[in-house]
């Protein structure tokens, strides 16, 4: 399944005068413009998983986004809205010429994509929601949950440094680990690219939109909610999760009800927040033959 590869185009895009260092494998006109996930992680763990399936005609691009990686990481928290965020996706696959794509957003990069989608529906052949959500608050009620199965004490420790502000200390780190563990991805040891994508984390758009860690949201995105919206989407949709996720496949559920069932919904049984990493024998074949079934 996934290797690493070198890509077979690297692309400076200037958006807004800021460049953004896009990444292509494979050549063709079914594309799979990737949205990674964060806010703030280089793109490295979701290209590098995705970017062999140009052995099955598809072109894989994926892009670090602005903050991130190697594209240019201003200081100026303005910068960290979703708004912006969508016309710089926009922004590459117009720079690119890419046409109408498969777009695959993971975790937060499913928030932008579905926020993308609102905007630019033409824009797209299929959409897939990988790890997602399209509630933040349904979110939010979903993470406490996850918390509390950690013991009551454990969660009034966990409450008292957040209300302190010492999120640092050893307490409170070592039970964000232990959720991080249980709920982002399961394995013993995690795959050489989320390892690089994790130690090039730019905290600052991630503190902005989201917050300090993975279980806590108190960012700009924190009352974000567009399953009205989703309501109008007409492209094919695939939406996916693990049934460990932080993202939970309650919150999955909302995104298909949203939908009023037109999308397909696939809960892979041995998968926390990356099944692609985790179950890839049962994730790309469930990948592969949707693309298939919606090209075009």
């Amino acid at each position: 399944m996934w290797r690493e590869m070198q890509p077979d185009q690297q692309f400076n895009v200037s958006v807004d005068g800021h460049n953004l260092v896009v990444y292509s494998f494979g050549a063709g006109d079914e594309v799979l413009l990737c949205l990674n996930g964060g806010p703030g992680l280089p793109c490295d763990y979701l290209r590098d998983a995705h970017a062999w399936l140009k052995d099955q005609g598809i072109r894989v691009v994926a892009f670090d986004q602005l903050g991130t990686g190697a594209s240019d990481r201003p200081d100026d928290d303005s910068l960290w809205d979703i708004t912006r965020y969508v016309a710089e996706v926009e922004q590459v696959r117009q720079a690119l010429d890419l046409g109408r794509v498969h777009m695959l957003g993971h975790s937060w990069g499913g928030w932008l994509a579905i926020e993308y989608a609102i905007h630019h529906p033409q824009a797209l052949k299929s959409l897939i929601l990988e790890n997602t959500v399209g509630d933040i608050p349904h979110l939010i009620t979903e993470l406490q949950r996850l918390r509390g199965a950690l013991g009551s004490e454990t969660v009034a420790m966990m409450q008292r440094h957040e209300a302190l502000g010492t999120l640092d200390h050893p307490q409170y780190q070592a039970a964000i680990t232990l959720l991080n563990y249980r709920h982002v991805c399961r394995l013993d040891e995690w795959p050489a690219p989320v390892k690089r994508s994790l130690d090039d984390w730019n905290m600052a758009p991630y503190t902005a939109m989201q917050g300090p860690n993975e279980f806590l949201y108190i960012g700009n995105l924190k009352d974000w909610n567009r399953l009205e919206q989703m309501a109008a989407f007409n492209m094919p949709v695939l939406i996916t999760t693990g049934q460990h996720d932080e993202l939970t496949p309650a919150c999955a559920m909302r995104m298909k009800q949203a939908l009023h069932d037109r999308a397909e919904l696939h809960v892979f049984p041995n998968s926390s927040h990356m099944p692609f990493y985790e179950e890839p024998q049962a994730y790309f074949p469930v990948l592969l033959d949707f693309l298939q079934r919606n090209r075009g």
